[in-house]
């Protein structure tokens, strides 16, 4: 118990004496320690590859799971699983959960209906999306958050620590820079008064043993006070060497952050890559199986043509197909097509040409025209503008 109280008397002076040589400082009355202008630099770069990683992995979290209360839930259910040592369930996206709706939907309406078979259709493509959606979003959190969180929680934890620790052992040793200077101006000034000659005719001469004993005691003090700046000395620089290995160590941070990053834009790419191609694919379905959007644009007769589906209209010469005077619109193409034959127009993406309906072509397909350009286009990579 004794023990315990000397322990606890010793740290509260230290404490103390740190409290004191700290507010000094800010007032301007004790001198301090300055670092090295490296040692400056990589200090700055330690806080401001914190502050910057921080930001990131926080809008990172925020940009997998965008609602934030479902990102708060997330990161309770996490932290639950973690405390208990067991795996996060998977959890099931947005998308996936619109695609399964859906299907349920379908069910009611029938199946067989238009509508029926095509929220089937939709909402299969929407499964898929939010199934590439939660593989995303695993990848990223294995080769991209955690090694963030990683470096928050773990080696900055440390750094911060080591750099607190560095910080009292500076406060300690100007605390004894100041002590030693102290003592040495007690020292010098007891000398000085010591060396008057006493004077025997008081009856009382002791001054001048005073003045001895006093200057010993100083001399005591200084040599105390030197010992004590030695060793504050050596636990400063070695703590302040500790530091510095720390936050050198950041540019190896920089180095597996990079990689993370690729990997990270990798994983997006897939991503949008899948879903790209599932929208695609189910354009295409969703086209060949509805009812074709020409059958809205006005049929317009045209000479030397025949009105009704014969074999005849299956021979029909592109070139010779005129223009209605009213009916014909614009349409912009939302992907590029080769054209299969000469009856056909290539397409570019984004490109706007004129479109119009002929009598007894199929409803999938419209004559477009581009300059002097004239050919058959395809309905479903066009869309049709007022």
């Amino acid at each position: 118990m004794d023990f315990n109280v000397k322990k606890l008397a010793s740290d509260a002076g230290v404490f103390f004496t740190r409290a004191v040589q700290f507010t000094e400082e800010k007032l301007g009355q004790a001198e301090k320690t300055e670092l090295d202008a490296h040692f400056e630099n990589l200090l700055a770069r330690a806080d401001c590859t914190k502050n910057w990683t921080e930001k990131i992995f926080r809008q990172t979290e925020v940009l997998l799971q965008p609602n934030p209360i479902d990102h708060t839930g997330a990161r309770i259910e996490e932290f639950l699983f973690e405390k208990l040592d067991r795996k996060v369930p998977s959890r099931t996206t947005n998308g996936e959960l619109l695609g399964q709706y859906m299907l349920d939907a379908a069910k009611d309406f029938g199946p067989g209906t238009p509508y029926g078979s095509t929220l089937i259709k939709v909402g299969e493509c929407q499964r898929r999306l939010g199934g590439g959606e939660r593989e995303f979003m695993q990848t990223s959190a294995i080769n991209f958050l955690t090694p963030l969180r990683n470096f928050l929680d773990g080696d900055w934890r440390t750094i911060s620590k080591e750099r607190r620790l560095l910080e009292n052992r500076r406060l300690d040793l100007d605390a004894c820079k100041a002590r030693l200077k102290k003592a040495k101006l007690a020292e010098a000034k007891a000398a000085y008064e010591g060396e008057a000659a006493p004077n025997f005719q008081e009856t009382r001469p002791r001054n001048y043993v005073l003045s001895a004993s006093a200057s010993a005691l100083w001399s005591e003090e200084v040599d105390k006070a030197e010992h004590e700046l030695r060793v504050a000395q050596t636990e400063f620089d070695r703590q302040a060497e500790v530091t510095r290995l720390l936050l050198e160590g950041i540019s190896s941070t920089h180095v597996n952050h990079l990689r993370c990053l690729h990997e990270f834009v990798e994983a997006q790419a897939i991503y949008y890559n899948q879903c790209h191609q599932y929208m695609m694919d189910l354009q295409k379905e969703l086209g060949s199986a509805s009812p074709s959007t020409a059958a809205t644009l006005p049929v317009v007769p045209i000479a030397g043509a025949v009105s009704t589906s014969s074999p005849e209209a299956d021979t029909l010469k592109i070139e010779e197909v005129q223009p209605p005077a009213t009916g014909t619109r614009k349409a912009k193409v939302l992907y590029d097509y080769d054209a299969a034959d000469t009856s056909e127009m290539s397409l570019l993406a984004d490109e706007l040409i004129t479109v119009y309906t002929v009598p007894g072509m199929d409803p999938d397909w419209l004559v477009g025209e581009r300059g002097n350009q004239k050919g058959k286009v395809p309905v479903t990579y066009l869309e049709l503008l007022s």
